[in-house]
């Protein structure tokens, strides 16, 4: 019986991929035909499947950029970003569509310091970073072997140095992890939608409003409180927005 559900789960997840490739072929087709809205429309009938890709986010990107969709142009850019920041093409695509926004905010730059550690921990993921914390732990074993079975004086000396050496590297890299780590749960961007927005003091709407943010800014949301998020701009302004004017971008 469970063979007959494994083989019958392999055969839907089979079939779900060809449908989905059929849809991105055809979607791919409206889009180079210049029917936009309709290649959008096919795209996220493959969102709703359940398949993400940085490759489909970049797609609608580009046909939202064309119907001048500021906010979802944005914000799809930003999601494939998420899966591939490496991609000078998204990056270079990103630039165009941030050009689109009426909010020009200035960015707050680090410095001293704490620029210094910033720039260190976003060197490499958390993974990385783990995986140089764990060759370093390795080489530490390997070379303290070394040291301990060594005859000869020089031999043990070299052993004995970089092994301690590995050994800091290990630490380092373990705490670099852990920085890194708790940035990526701080960090919770997400997108304006509506387009214009009032940014209030508190989380009510009869606070006083202290800014108005329109479509395709970036946030970040430190807070929600029942129909309320907290946000903070790149200029280190923040306030309060209903959560229904804004879209996160780390939920897929």
């Amino acid at each position: 019986m469970r063979a007959i559900l494994l083989l019958f789960t392999v055969c839907f997840s089979v079939l779900s991929f060809s449908q989905n490739d059929a849809l991105f072929d055809e979607a791919n087709k409206l889009y180079n035909d210049k029917k936009y809205a309709e290649s959008i429309e096919k795209y996220e009938s493959i969102l709703n499947s359940g398949i993400h890709s940085a490759e489909l986010y970049h797609n609608l990107g580009n046909a939202n950029y064309k119907l001048n969709n500021t906010a979802q142009s944005i914000y799809y850019f930003e999601k494939a970003l998420l899966l591939n920041p490496d991609d000078s093409e998204i990056k270079n695509n990103l630039r165009y569509a941030e050009k689109m926004r009426i909010d020009a905010i200035d960015k707050v730059p680090k410095v001293g310091f704490a620029r210094i550690v910033n720039n260190i921990v976003n060197t490499f993921s958390a993974d990385s970073w783990a995986k140089i914390a764990i060759s370093g732990v390795i080489l530490f074993v390997l070379l303290f072997l070394m040291y301990h079975f060594a005859y000869a004086t020089t031999r043990k000396r070299i052993a004995f140095i970089v092994s301690a050496i590995s050994l800091i590297v290990a630490c380092f890299s373990v705490f670099m992890a852990f920085q890194k780590e708790r940035l990526h749960k701080k960090d919770n961007p997400a997108i304006v939608f509506a387009q214009e927005s009032r940014v209030k003091a508190e989380a009510n709407k009869s606070s006083e409003e202290v800014f108005r943010l329109h479509e395709g800014t970036k946030v970040q949301v430190l807070e929600t409180y029942e129909d309320w998020s907290k946000i903070k701009l790149s200029d280190d302004s923040t306030g309060w927005i209903l959560s229904a004017d804004i879209q996160l971008l780390r939920s897929f």
